[in-house]
């Protein structure tokens, strides 16, 4: 995995509001975590605005670092990659298989997290790519409850030597654990927004953790996310929903994505 500039860096670190670390420890890694899922929106804009979806290190970190986009898990997890092994953090790319909500595993490569080695040879889960999820690092090696402000996770054996990772009793995702390069995941982001099954070419999404909850902008409906409630507002213009990708995810749109396969 190649190192970022010194400036890509520092650019990197100025993106999520973060100071560069003396050393790559544990603590440091749940700040980097924490201020990436509240910067750095996870969204999928790029499918509904006809624009291509580059796994390439220099594509990713021009599409969060200069346009200031975010994207999804490939993009996400594949540019905070970049960043930790630059800052010192020993990491491996992993393959992971989502658990769709209606049963059953999806498509190979579907999903992209992170296995991170502290300074202290200590192993984490990172995934600032899932969305609500964890928000800090999950601990690799425990295989009991894990309490985190996003719910209570649990890291069990599977078959295989896979691992599934829950979220208040729900498996999330199956792991493997051959590390992966950025290349390994290119089909699959090419079905995540291509496919009539692929639920990202639906509509439109953009959220970002808060520091009260979590924002998303679904289609045209933002919905503002707090652990006492859940509230919609509809947007009725199109000046109103670039307004609002603009003040609540500072994303700057040319046009309103318009849903590539909606459904009917």
């Amino acid at each position: 995995m190649e190192s970022l500039s010194p400036e890509r860096l520092d650019a990197y670190l100025s993106r999520i509001g973060a100071d560069r670390p003396a050393r790559p420890t544990a603590e440091a890694l749940r700040d980097l975590h924490l201020r990436h899922l509240h910067t750095v929106p996870f969204e999928n804009l790029s499918i509904h605005l006809g624009e291509d979806v580059s796994l390439a290190p220099d594509a990713l970190l021009d599409k969060i670092l200069v346009a200031r986009r975010g994207g999804f898990c490939f993009e996400l997890n594949g540019a905070f990659a970049l960043l930790l092994h630059s800052l010192g953090y020993g990491v491996q790319l992993l393959e992971a298989r989502v658990h769709p909500a209606g049963g059953g595993r999806g498509v190979p490569y579907g999903h992209l997290a992170l296995r991170v080695e502290d300074a202290e040879g200590t192993a984490w889960l990172a995934d600032v790519g899932f969305g609500d999820h964890s928000h800090h690092p999950l601990a690799f090696e425990e295989r009991g409850e894990q309490k985190d402000p996003g719910g209570v996770f649990r890291i069990e054996d599977a078959a295989d030597g896979d691992l599934d990772v829950l979220q208040n009793g729900e498996a999330q995702y199956r792991l493997r654990l051959r590390p992966c390069e950025l290349a390994d995941f290119t089909a699959a982001a090419w079905w995540h927004r291509t496919s009539p099954e692929s639920h990202f070419t639906r509509s439109p999404v953009c959220t970002r953790l808060t520091e009260t909850g979590r924002l998303t902008l679904s289609g045209t409906t933002l919905v503002t996310t707090t652990p006492e409630a859940r509230a919609e507002h509809p947007l009725t213009t199109n000046e109103e929903v670039l307004t609002a990708y603009r003040t609540h995810f500072g994303v700057t749109l040319p046009r309103i994505p318009v849903p590539l396969l909606p459904r009917g």
